[in-house]
């Protein structure tokens, strides 16, 4: 039996706490046995979460055994975090088989030394604040989850059902995995290395009506003509008057935009339709599957058959 301890202290974020629980207990639910799950405060008592929301612990930490997997949430609590909280991490942090943390929870891993010369992630909002504060700790913005030895790191809120359900695939397989997240009505599950945002998210809407038109248009058509010269001559700019002004408008450039947009549209394709990997590859703008492959490989670490495979609801549309 693993035993699954969360950490709670006032101001921690409610659904970070009860996202990673329900899987955990989904798990020990369709595999008795497998998990002992655990919620302990500083001294035991109550705390009050970000949401208002009081959640009374299992036990003290000072009377805790040091568990199997130690999971430490975030929330406005971890702004500034209590020092006996960080000093209890920092010595039995490093006792644990498995050290997990959900959003800003990174913070308080960092704190206590736990992430130092360790690749790492947070809620895209405190990634920053991460690297500033922490430079021996390697921050990583764009993954969900980052796996790092023992050491795994979640983004913001939903992440940390994603963390959980790949620890609960890792130790219990995949149909238990599978049965908790058709029980949850989530997928199984997003990649680690899926981006924390939407390409329509992840890049910023330019201010001048040209150029944010032609990210709508790159969005309805990902399958066309997206070279720098043919979006320039929609903006009516020239190609590189267009490139600079996406570039500082977007914080990104009209290539990236384009592979992240294109990227986005074949992963919808594989998961909610059954159309060929060649008919996708046509219609997402990379021409031939090989293109398409290695586009998923470069950003996803899987190919688009294994992705499918993975990632696809069973209910899926065919046609």
């Amino acid at each position: 039996m693993r035993t699954v301890l969360v950490v709670l202290f006032d101001g921690v974020q409610s659904l970070d706490v009860t996202g990673p629980l329900e899987v955990f207990q989904g798990g020990e639910l369709h595999a008795p046995g497998s998990y002992r799950i655990r919620t302990a405060s500083l001294d035991g008592a109550a705390v009050r979460t970000s949401s208002g929301l009081t959640v009374v612990p299992d036990q003290a930490l000072t009377a805790t055994a040091t568990p199997h997997t130690l999971l430490v949430p975030g929330g406005q609590g971890t702004r500034h975090p209590a020092p006996d909280v960080v000093a209890w991490l920092r010595e039995h942090g490093p006792r644990a088989e498995r050290l997990v943390s959900v959003c800003t929870g990174a913070i308080l891993l960092a704190e206590a030394g736990l992430l130092d010369g360790r690749r790492a992630t947070t809620h895209w909002a405190y990634c920053d604040k991460l690297a500033r504060d922490h430079p021996s700790v390697d921050v990583d913005p764009d993954p969900i989850y980052v796996r790092d030895g023992h050491v795994a790191t979640s983004a913001g809120v939903t992440a940390g059902i994603d963390l959980a359900l790949a620890l609960v695939e890792e130790d219990l397989g995949r149909e238990v995995a599978l049965g908790i997240a058709r029980h949850l009505v989530v997928f199984l599950r997003r990649p680690g290395n899926q981006a924390q945002f939407s390409a329509q998210l992840a890049a910023q809407t330019a201010r001048r009506e040209p150029l944010r038109e032609v990210q709508h248009w790159i969005t309805e058509h990902p399958g066309g003509d997206l070279s720098v010269e043919t979006l320039a001559a929609r903006a009516r700019l020239s190609p590189r008057h267009f490139a600079r002004a996406f570039q500082a408008e977007t914080g990104t450039t009209p290539g990236r935009y384009v592979d992240r947009v294109r990227l986005e549209h074949a992963r919808r394709l594989l998961e909610d339709t059954s159309d060929g990997v060649e008919e996708i590859s046509r219609a997402c703008g990379y021409g031939t599957p090989e293109a398409m492959r290695r586009a998923f490989v470069k950003a996803l670490g899987t190919a688009p058959a294994e992705y499918r495979r993975r990632f696809r609801p069973a209910s899926a549309p065919t046609h």
